[in-house]
């Protein structure tokens, strides 16, 4: 009987502590506020007018910590300094500006730090082979894939290739040397619309090239026959492949390739893993009998 009193008389006084228990939860931190975007830190970033940057001079507040656009003469306006260059400089060659400015005579070994908290549009050229070429702002942050996509997509007659030329010191689009010297960069077509290709950085002034696909033909003994878009290395095995195979009453080793040689076409012999060239034609002969 007592034995039960005092189980009775300790039930409570155990609930009320399960109750009274701190819980344990695990520390964290606050998450950001909804909606407000975080700059990115790139200190090699060139700045351009219409940027805007966040600064901030560790210890002092407002004017000289905050938010500057850079107008469109490529300056923004700062304390003690009047006006401050940015256009052409990156976001380091900025902070060591200001550094050093502010400490002659104004501040104490001042520590800055500058971000772009909005980056400004850059002007891009999309020309050849896509539904809609002309000249597109693109933020700094987008693709390659995002430029063609601007424009329109590719048209039918693409090749495989994008090309693109970096402005070089002109304004305006490429126009003038695309076709007359190499590309600043090539790159797969195929590899920009899968996504592989989506960290090819674009440049304010690059001009966006995609070629007119080449083409080779293929006659003769195929299931068939037509023009097919040339590619890099390819053999007279893929072109057959692309015009569905060999018919029944052609040959595998009678073929031949018709090739314009110093402005003169001419017909070479071939065998199947011979590399084709562009425009090149592609005859398989039939069978002898």
């Amino acid at each position: 009987m007592v034995v039960l009193l005092l189980a009775f008389l300790l039930v409570p006084s155990t609930a009320a502590r399960a109750q009274t228990a701190p819980a344990q939860v695990p520390a964290s931190e606050p998450p950001p506020p909804v909606g407000v975007a975080q700059p990115m830190v790139t200190k090699d970033y060139v700045v351009g007018p219409q940027d805007e940057l966040n600064i901030i001079v560790y210890g002092e507040p407002a004017p000289l910590t905050g938010r500057f656009r850079v107008d469109s003469d490529g300056t923004f306006p700062y304390q003690y300094l009047n006006r401050v260059k940015a256009e052409g400089l990156t976001v380091a060659a900025i902070e060591e500006t200001l550094r050093k400015a502010l400490g002659d005579g104004y501040l104490r070994n001042p520590q800055v730090s500058v971000e772009v908290a909005v980056y400004r549009s850059q002007n891009v050229y999309v020309q050849g082979q896509v539904r809609s070429p002309g000249k597109y702002s693109l933020q700094s942050s987008a693709s390659l894939m995002d430029a063609i996509f601007l424009a329109g997509s590719t048209l039918p007659e693409a090749g495989n290739w994008v090309e693109i030329y970096h402005q070089g010191g002109q304004s305006g689009p490429a126009t003038s040397y695309v076709g007359t010297r190499a590309p600043d960069i090539r790159v797969r077509l195929g590899d920009v619309q899968s996504g592989k290709a989506q960290t090819m950085q674009i440049k304010d002034g690059d001009t966006i090239f995609v070629p007119k696909a080449e083409r080779i033909y293929v006659t003769g003994e195929v299931r068939s026959p037509g023009a097919y878009p040339y590619d890099d290395d390819m053999t007279i095995f893929t072109a057959i492949s692309l015009a569905g195979g060999v018919t029944a009453k052609g040959s595998n080793t009678r073929i031949s390739i018709t090739r314009l040689v110093n402005g003169r076409r001419q017909e070479i012999d071939a065998k199947q893993e011979d590399t084709l060239k562009p425009g090149d034609q592609v005859t398989v002969k039939p069978r002898r009998l």
